[in-house]
């Protein structure tokens, strides 16, 4: 159940700033969105410093301690981070 929980929050989360890609890159919601998404995920990062928006649902996500996220919907609906 806990699982499904997280899920939940997160497609939560990404549906308030995954479609907006005309949204500021340094947007400071966007940068706190995205932290809390690649922590819920369990990712090492520390903070999200920037974001590039590739499209929509795509973005790569620059944390503080050095790590790259790309940050997209999977074909099942999904949030998932792939490391660049």
């Amino acid at each position: 159940m806990k699982t499904r929980s997280m899920a939940w929050a997160l497609t939560t989360a990404l549906i308030t700033f995954l479609p907006g890609s005309s949204r500021a890159a340094e947007d400071p919601s966007l940068l706190k969105d995205m932290t809390s998404v690649i922590a819920l995920l369990g990712l090492p990062c520390g903070q999200v410093s920037s974001v590039v928006t590739k499209g929509d649902n795509d973005h790569v996500a620059t944390c503080t301690d050095g790590n790259r996220y790309r940050v997209v919907l999977n074909a099942e609906g999904r949030v998932v981070a792939l490391k660049q």
